[in-house]
């Protein structure tokens, strides 16, 4: 990007350029939004027929014609009454128009065309010279499933031709690792039309989540944290109360057990808060910390799911905390502190923070959200930590702190969240004695630090490249003979690895040795041992790591040792 140019304005406009295009090509077309995004824009439309990924390259071949037009793009503001008349045959823009505050709307034109805009844009369709359209998907007006069904078409853009050709780099790595294609490859999930959007665990699949939970268990109750387990199921009445029905009935399972209606629960906070109203609470007993790995289910739109990092449902490391507004800080630092070391177990050792404040449709006072958002500034500075602010993006019920890491190859990924709640204690009478025998309102904290197991699973995937550290390999040694001879000493060596707990294989096939080695690389096996007669004589192995590597005649105890430094 040159200096001073703002890549979200070109991307703002690039969508401009794309409903231009689709316009001259497909007249009937009514549009609705194309904003910009953090990789590149979109444009939600109602086309007379469906498009197609063949019709892709006409429509970005169109949009080049334009570009090469070179028309000024300009922005005036005009009546709502002539914007109305404008887009008489559109209810979509006319649903914007009356929503829109003031007496005036911005209007964007370039050429012939036309759109509905606030502003922001280059000067001109020739300044919009490097972009590719990459998908359509489904969508429905307002994110509404009960509403009009759209159309999607997704594309990026950049200033020069030099970044476009490392986007689309990044995007051919990504292409190669990406986690539905190496889960297929190496056996550890899969997706059936008979649940769509709900993920199938294969049992290699399977023991790296549990890996993922045991270290994270492992982590939390080291830091006096207790595990709980809450229904999947609970009366919709629950939902109500905590004000998860108000806001995401739309996402929502629900299902009717003797005439009464429950639902599937889409967050775990309420059924940590009954355990809370189980008995009453002194203050002696806050900081309460209450934990699971709670499977929760979304009803999302089909056109959104996306391997692991989209599904419909899906397990939290979650963690409730209740304590009083005195705690706050200390709790957050503690917090911040173990989601940090938890993601330099897995490399990510650049955490950044955003700090999420006020949304819209958000519960509470001014004064109580405030306080809240007060309270983990005072806790980020503290914990000296760099933050920025996103405004408008936090939780209904209060402010969070979302983390961001960076992967291998440069992308970011949102995970762990950190959400302050001064709402759920009010809507569901929580109290403790506090000193002096009053009632008051405990504070919840909500943390997650993986957020979603299954999406961080995806993550991690894509981050080692399919090459998962010993820790966390599903199969983390294959026993490797060059002749049947050492099967003997082979299956020794196996029982004592697996009574140390290792995860271990012995090759049972006939190939040569470079045979088994290869077939141990293509499986991404950490550790092959290698066993010849030297070693069965002097009962050690050779260690042929992942990269090649190899470390030669270790003694079954030097091995041992060597497992025990990657352990959990």
């Amino acid at each position: 990007m040159k200096k001073g140019q703002d890549l979200s304005v070109l991307r703002h406009s690039a969508a401009h350029l794309l409903a231009h295009a689709v316009s001259e090509l497909y007249p009937n077309t009514k549009f609705t939004l194309g904003p910009a995004t953090e990789t590149g824009f979109f444009y939600d439309m109602l086309p007379e027929t469906n498009f197609k990924e063949s019709d892709l390259p006409e429509i970005e071949k169109r949009m080049h014609e334009i570009s090469e037009r070179n028309l000024p793009l300009e922005h005036t503001q005009i009546s709502k009454k002539e914007a109305c008349s404008l887009y008489k045959d559109n209810q979509f823009k006319l649903e914007m128009i009356n929503n829109l505050e003031g007496d005036t709307v911005g209007l964007a034109t370039q050429g012939a065309f036309f759109d509905l805009c606030r502003g922001g844009h280059v000067d001109s369709t020739g300044d919009i010279k490097f972009f590719k359209l990459t998908s359509i998907s489904g969508s429905y007006w307002r994110a509404d499933r009960n509403g009009v069904a759209l159309q999607r078409i997704t594309g990026t853009a950049f200033y020069t031709q030099k970044d476009m050709r490392l986007h689309e780099k990044k995007i051919e790595e990504a292409l190669k690792y990406d986690h539905r294609r190496l889960g297929k490859e190496l056996d550890l999930f899969s997706f059936k039309d008979e649940g769509v959007g709900f993920p199938f665990f294969h049992p290699k699949g399977k023991q790296i989540l549990n890996s993922l939970v045991a270290s994270m268990r492992k982590r939390l109750e080291q830091a006096n944290y207790k595990e709980v387990e809450t229904p999947l199921m609970l009366s919709d009445e629950l939902w109500k109360c905590s004000g998860h029905y108000e806001f995401y009935k739309d996402n929502m399972y629900f299902s009717e057990v003797d005439e009464k209606s429950y639902a599937i629960k889409p967050m775990n906070c309420p059924g940590t808060i009954l355990i809370y109203k189980d008995h009453p609470r002194s203050y002696r007993e806050l900081p309460l910390r209450l934990y699971e790995f709670g499977k929760v289910h979304r009803h999302e739109l089909s056109g959104v799911l996306h391997g692991l990092f989209r599904v419909r449902a899906f397990t939290i490391d979650d963690t409730h905390i209740y304590c009083t507004q005195e705690q706050i800080e200390k709790e957050i630092l503690t917090n911040i502190g173990i989601l940090q070391e938890t993601m330099k177990k897995f490399g990510f050792d650049s955490v950044k923070i955003a700090l999420s404040t006020r949304p819209e449709n958000a519960m509470g006072s001014d004064k109580i959200w405030a306080d809240a958002i007060a309270g983990l500034k005072n806790a980020l500075k503290a914990a000296g930590a760099d933050y920025v602010i996103q405004e408008g993006e936090g939780a209904f019920y209060g402010p969070k702190l979302e983390f961001k890491i960076l992967d291998s190859m440069g992308r970011e990924w949102q995970c762990g969240t950190i959400q302050l709640d001064f709402f759920q204690a009010e809507n569901f009478d929580l109290t403790y004695v506090a000193p002096g025998g009053t009632l008051k309102r405990p504070v919840i904290i909500h943390q997650a630090i993986y957020g979603s197991l299954e999406r961080f699973l995806g993550i991690i995937i894509e981050h080692y490249k399919g090459n998962l550290p010993f820790w966390l390999a599903p199969v983390q040694a294959k026993i490797l003979t060059i002749t049947d001879e050492q099967k003997s000493y082979a299956h020794e060596l196996y029982t004592q690895l697996k009574e140390q707990g290792v995860r271990v294989e012995i090759y049972e096939g006939s190939d040569p040795l470079a045979g088994q080695i290869k077939d141990a690389q293509m499986k991404k096996i950490p550790w092959m041992l290698i066993i010849g007669n030297k070693e069965v004589e002097n009962k050690t192995v050779t260690l042929r790591h992942l990269d090649g590597k190899q470390e030669f005649g270790l003694s079954q105890k030097a091995l041992l040792e060597k497992i025990n430094q990657f352990t959990l």
